[in-house]
């Protein structure tokens, strides 16, 4: 059952996350400089993991666990734990991790703190931090209270049509995934202004927020890749959904300001993006 949380606890929530994401930024942006190799690789040989991004986890579950002992945390590099206090902390160290590697500056650390069950079809999102160490750009977002670019509110663009429309896109890591969502981008490419991927969801979702982008599209994405930027790009006036109607997860994250939104999912629908 949804947890009724007060608006001085919601901006209590959003001091912390904010106070961790950029001590987070800071602590992967200075281990960056010192150089960075692979540690692991995960679903496929280019789906990587880096030292960095197991020591900024393990940072970030610290500083949650010393301030708020009776929450959960689900993180991108392990970091699970069940909570007692009904409020998880849904983190990715750094999204774009591959930009992360060879210092490509659109990387993020992206941290959310939602009401349990923690699964995006069900979860009701309350905070959403996601800072780009690369140019110090901090996106914000509280549930009801709207999403600031630093001290700039945030509004998406609106009365775009789908002939005009700036879209982001991301691509899965094994090649038969790809080879579909390629075909789904033949079919809604010639359709659109242009695309983009700059290979951080996180980033690409307050891209729209912002107006840098007017859409976003992806299939395949984690709940911890879009939890935080999900909330932003929402409170900042989009409209963000999923495949078939329903709730954004690992199936389709789509969001667009209205009108652009229902245009884009007929003519992903068209493209066999959920066939």
């Amino acid at each position: 059952m949804t947890r009724h949380v007060a608006s001085v606890e919601l901006d209590r929530l959003l001091d912390l996350a904010r106070d961790i994401a950029l001590e987070a930024a800071e602590f992967a942006a200075e281990a960056r400089r010192g150089g960075v190799e692979v540690a692991a690789t995960k679903s496929t040989p280019t789906d990587i993991v880096t030292a960095v991004d197991r020591d900024t986890e393990s940072l970030i579950r610290e500083r949650i666990l010393a301030a708020r002992p009776d929450d959960g945390i689900l993180g991108e590099e392990g970091a699970e734990r069940f909570g007692t206090s009904g409020l998880t902390w849904v983190v990715d160290p750094i999204d774009g991790t591959v930009n992360f590697l060879y210092g490509a500056p659109s990387w993020a650390v992206s941290i959310a703190v939602v009401e349990e069950p923690a699964e995006p079809s069900s979860w009701r999102a309350l905070v959403g931090i996601v800072v780009n160490p690369s140019n110090g750009e901090v996106y914000e977002a509280r549930a009801g209270g709207g999403a600031r670019l630093g001290s700039t509110a945030l509004h998406v663009t609106t009365g775009v049509p789908l002939g005009r429309a700036l879209v982001g896109t991301g691509f899965g890591y094994a090649a038969e995934v790809r080879r579909e969502q390629a075909a789904v981008l033949l079919a809604l490419l010639p359709q659109v202004r242009d695309v983009r991927r700059n290979g951080s969801a996180a980033l690409e979702l307050c891209g729209v927020a912002a107006g840098r982008l007017d859409a976003f599209y992806e299939h395949g994405l984690s709940p911890w890749d879009h939890a935080a930027a999900a909330l932003i790009v929402r409170e900042a006036g989009a409209r963000v959904g999923g495949a078939r109607g329903g709730a954004e997860g690992a199936e389709l994250v789509l969001a667009a300001a209205p009108g652009l939104y229902e245009e884009l999912e007929s003519a992903l629908a068209a493209a066999g993006a959920w066939a």
